[in-house]
């Protein structure tokens, strides 16, 4: 099948990924753009895997203010060289999950930050509520299991639902940036500062 340069152009322009990643997804894909999409987002995930343990000792402190200056949010946003923590993909990168945390108020970056009480008190409550919930005790843990994963996508930046397309994660988000600019790239720590908040 002949997959067109308007095709691959698009697929570009709607995923960042290089000119010759989008046309070996829709050739792959058959031309279907939903399936080269998908294509393309699996590859940034293997992408982000195998960069995973390289060394992210570069990037930029962002910053985001909200309209009304009452909200505001400071990132440390992470890759390997000056060279990408100074282009504007990083940047704007950087500013999208700014955004998402001024919107969403993560509390941790990823599931592994949870304090172990913290769990430990969510997991009790979750069981309880389970308990009382009026199901069979056959499901109980299941009931429980996935309220905890409604946990995790609420407090932890990396397991939320992106604001600007629910269908990525965060860490999906940043995975397929790793693909396009072929770095490692990490969220640090942030902090979200909220007017008279304490």
């Amino acid at each position: 099948m002949s997959i067109s340069a308007s095709q691959v152009k698009e697929l570009r322009e709607i995923t960042g990924a290089p000119m010759m990643d989008c046309k070996q997804a829709l050739t792959k894909a058959e031309g279907d753009k939903g399936k080269a999409i998908k294509i393309l987002r699996t590859q940034g995930l293997a992408a982000a895997k195998s960069k995973s343990g390289r060394k992210t000792s570069e990037g930029l402190i962002i910053s985001y203010i909200h309209l009304n200056d009452k909200l505001g949010v400071l990132l440390e946003l992470n890759c390997e060289t000056d060279f990408v923590a100074r282009t504007t993909d990083f940047r704007e990168l950087g500013n999208n999950i700014a955004m998402q945390i001024a919107a969403t108020t993560p509390r941790y970056i990823k599931r592994e930050d949870v304090p172990e009480h913290e769990l430990r008190t969510e997991e009790d409550i979750y069981q309880e509520q389970a308990r009382t919930s009026g199901k069979p005790e056959a499901v109980w843990d299941k009931i429980a299991k996935g309220r905890m994963e409604k946990y995790f996508k609420e407090v932890c930046l990396m397991e939320q639902p992106y604001i600007k397309d629910t269908e990525l994660t965060i860490s999906e988000l940043i995975a397929s940036k790793v693909a396009t600019i072929r770095e490692n790239i990490t969220v640090s720590r942030f902090v979200r500062f909220e007017l008279g908040e304490k």
